[in-house]
């Protein structure tokens, strides 16, 4: 009993003092302060406020002074937005709309993001109040310094919501209150509760992200904070070798004076002076001069200063080369070792377009509040709008043109064996064709082929040709030669043979593009064909032929 007394009575008088010490410093929101806290409590994840702010003051010092953590926070930067980025509507009236913010002479988005990104990665926080033309529903950004920043409240039914911004009180002891813009509906978005503290916050609304936090945090973290220590000692490190070197390159003259007495040294010391470059020097032989420079032994330095780099540079996932140190990266490894980085780079991209996604979502929102006063319905496809980005690093075109080569004839093999449907190909070929830049949709693209196929199936009933078998089509290029005009060939099958060679023609062009000459297409072909004869291969190599004229590819005819 007395051991649960003595602990009562210690954690009252702990909580008591905390309590107190907490109010008195004047950091409480308002009187229902703790009201607000969220159900699921309150888990301590952000550092101190004070640590905060200094982790912020930190990581634009060193970003200032520091190399290595410069190129830290500028090369993801550098690859992410150098080439800008654009804000893209399908609807011409959402795409005017977005192009007036976006470039409005206060937004000015195309040079102040990436000041918005830079500092996103050094302080981990952004918040920009917004400020709307009642009239017209314009909408200009603002800005305010994370350092400035007292709280973020949280949704108390959910704590990783948050919905207010309190400022820090100025001299006037005066703080401003911002509410968190969430798009959408206020009653669909919170509870009637989350509402009435919403309109507490009656200075304005602003935008607040943050990164490097978790799902109970309510700060972001700086992209340097793990880092800071290691960038410092890194700095010291490079200034003491500076100081070594300086030492190395100093020297001294040792003279030498034998036999003579203490009064005798004296004498010379008060009358020696050291010889110029160049000058000429007479002594007798109890007399010797000696330069004499120190020998600091430092053969590991290059080794210390590549660990510390490096374990730096692997913190922020940037390859070794990327910051001069090649050391035996070739181009192949380089690639490779640019993996991660690049992943890394792409989930900064995806953040940062959400961002410029809610933006102008926003900026859709006023527009229609102020034109029709009422919220629009932000999943109508007309308000679908999304971040277009440049290739973030050129990619060699040649290697994936061979691999989409190889990948189309091998699926062709596939749909002809029976191991591959249509669409499961069209995807696969997708998959390479986006490496070159060329998106598209294997349902949408296989649908178009069918549709395609249909029409010319209708082009029966208007009087254009009957529909030929590939037999017949090969009967025609048997009496065709390359120089021979391809027109009456055509006029014969029409569109109406095209569906049914084009699963051939991805295969044979493929053979064709890589045979020397006509023995070495029949080698090659009977290599894929091995159940035909020669009869049959000819038979398959005319049919080629009759597929390069009806695509055009009269540079395969005529060429093989």
């Amino acid at each position: 009993m007395n051991w649960w007394q003595k602990l009562w009575t210690t954690e009252q008088a702990d909580t008591t003092l905390r309590e107190a010490q907490y109010t008195a410093a004047g950091t409480m929101i308002d009187q229902d302060d703790a009201d607000w806290r969220p159900l699921s409590g309150d888990a301590k994840r952000d550092l101190a406020p004070m640590t905060q702010r200094r982790m912020q003051d930190l990581a634009v010092y060193l970003w200032r002074t520091n190399l290595l953590a410069n190129r830290l926070i500028e090369l993801p930067v550098a690859y992410i937005l150098a080439d800008g980025c654009k804000l893209r509507a399908d609807d011409e009236i959402v795409q005017k709309q977005i192009d007036a913010f976006w470039h409005h002479p206060v937004n000015c988005m195309n040079i102040k993001l990436i000041k918005k990104v830079r500092e996103l990665a050094l302080y981990g926080e952004q918040c920009w109040p917004t400020f709307v033309n009642e009239f017209s529903g314009a909408v200009r950004l603002g800005y305010l310094d994370p350092g400035l920043i007292e709280t973020v409240v949280v949704d108390p039914d959910n704590g990783e919501q948050p919905i207010g911004i309190v400022t820090a009180r100025n001299k006037k002891g005066v703080s401003k209150r911002y509410r968190v813009i969430v798009n959408g509906s206020e009653d669909e978005l919170f509870t009637q509760r989350t509402q009435d503290i919403r309109q507490t916050f009656s200075d304005g609304d602003c935008f607040y992200f943050c990164i490097n936090d978790l799902s109970s945090s309510r700060r972001g973290c700086s992209d340097l904070l793990s880092q800071t220590d290691w960038l410092d000692s890194y700095d010291q490190f490079m200034f003491g070798e500076l100081d070594r070197v300086q030492f190395l390159r100093a020297f001294m003259w040792d003279v030498t004076l034998r036999g003579a007495t203490e009064d005798d040294v004296n004498k010379k010391a008060k009358s020696i002076r050291p010889p110029k470059p160049g000058s000429v020097r007479v002594h007798n032989d109890s007399e010797e001069w000696q330069a004499q420079s120190p020998n600091i032994a430092a053969n590991d330095t290059d080794l210390t200063a590549k660990l510390f780099r490096n374990h730096i540079l692997g913190g922020g996932t940037i390859p070794e080369h990327w910051f001069g140190g090649a050391g035996d990266v070739n181009r192949a490894t380089g690639e490779d070792m640019s993996g991660p980085t690049f992943k890394v780079m792409s989930m900064r991209q995806m953040l940062i377009g959400h961002i410029l996604v809610e933006i102008g979502r926003y900026v859709l929102r006023q527009w229609e509040l102020a034109h029709n006063g009422m919220e629009p319905d932000l999943a109508d496809p007309i308000y679908h709008i999304y971040v277009e980005w440049p290739e973030m690093v050129a990619k060699d075109t040649a290697k994936y043109a061979a691999a989409l080569q190889q990948v189309t004839m091998a699926a062709a093999s596939a749909i002809q064996a029976g191991l591959l449907s249509q669409i499961t190909a069209i995807a696969i070929i997708g998959s390479i064709a986006r490496q070159l830049g060329v998106g598209f949709d294997a349902e949408k693209e296989l649908a178009a082929i069918l549709e395609q196929g249909t029409d010319a199936a209708a082009g029966a009933d208007t009087g254009q040709p009957e529909s030929v078998t590939l037999t017949e089509a090969a009967g025609v290029a048997s009496q065709a030669t390359p120089a021979d005009p391809p027109g009456d060939m055509l006029g014969l099958l029409g569109k109406t043979a095209q569906p049914a060679i084009d699963t051939m023609l991805v295969t044979i062009r493929a053979m064709l593009d890589t045979a020397d000459d006509l023995p070495d297409a029949m080698q090659k072909l009977a290599g894929l064909f091995p159940e035909m004869d020669d009869t049959a291969l000819a038979e398959v190599l005319a049919k080629a032929l009759t597929a390069s004229y009806l695509a055009g590819m009269n540079d395969v005819a005529e060429g093989q």
